[in-house]
């Protein structure tokens, strides 16, 4: 059995679900964990964030379930309104320098045609594993997925589904 984490790097309850993932993923050290890109923001859904009126409220309301931190300049990106989220774009740039990484390698792996295709592919595999939220986490075994969370969670629920299966 393998977890499966469809996740977007978008998506504000993907941010908010990281500390329950770390935590299973700490309780669970012997079962590997692929983490796939959902590909939330695609499309027609591709548009400056000010058409997505909620994000302010959904963010409020992930800080307060989940105890995830938004940033300032996140915040500013939202009140401007203008910023596109696109799944098929996001720069790492920053990460890779906070992590101190060569910024311009990753960046140009990133726009590579490999990259591109890696993103469809994992676009490909949520539809396959019948991903329609993020983040979703699942407990995968051979043809058999199970739903081990949606949108937000305990490691402590996780652990119950996961006990299930047994």
């Amino acid at each position: 059995m393998q977890l499966v984490h469809a996740f977007d790097a978008y998506c504000g309850w993907s941010h908010g679900f990281s500390p329950t993932l770390r935590e299973v993923v700490s309780r669970h050290p012997d079962l590997p964990v692929e983490v796939i890109s959902g590909g939330l923001f695609t499309g027609s859904r591709r548009v400056p964030i000010r058409e997505f009126g909620h994000v302010q409220d959904a963010n409020a309301q992930i800080a307060a379930l989940t105890s995830a931190r938004f940033g300032e300049g996140y915040d500013r990106l939202i009140a401007d309104g203008s910023f596109v989220m696109d799944s098929e774009a996001a720069t790492y740039r920053k990460v890779a320098e906070d992590a101190g990484l060569d910024a311009d390698a990753v960046v140009a792996a990133f726009e590579s045609p490999e990259a591109d295709d890696a993103a469809a592919d994992d676009f490909r595999r949520c539809a396959d594993l019948g991903v329609t939220g993020y983040p979703t986490l699942l407990a995968v075994d051979g043809g058999s997925v199970t739903a081990l969370a949606r949108g937000r969670a305990t490691a402590d629920e996780v652990d119950r589904r996961l006990a299930a299966l047994s």
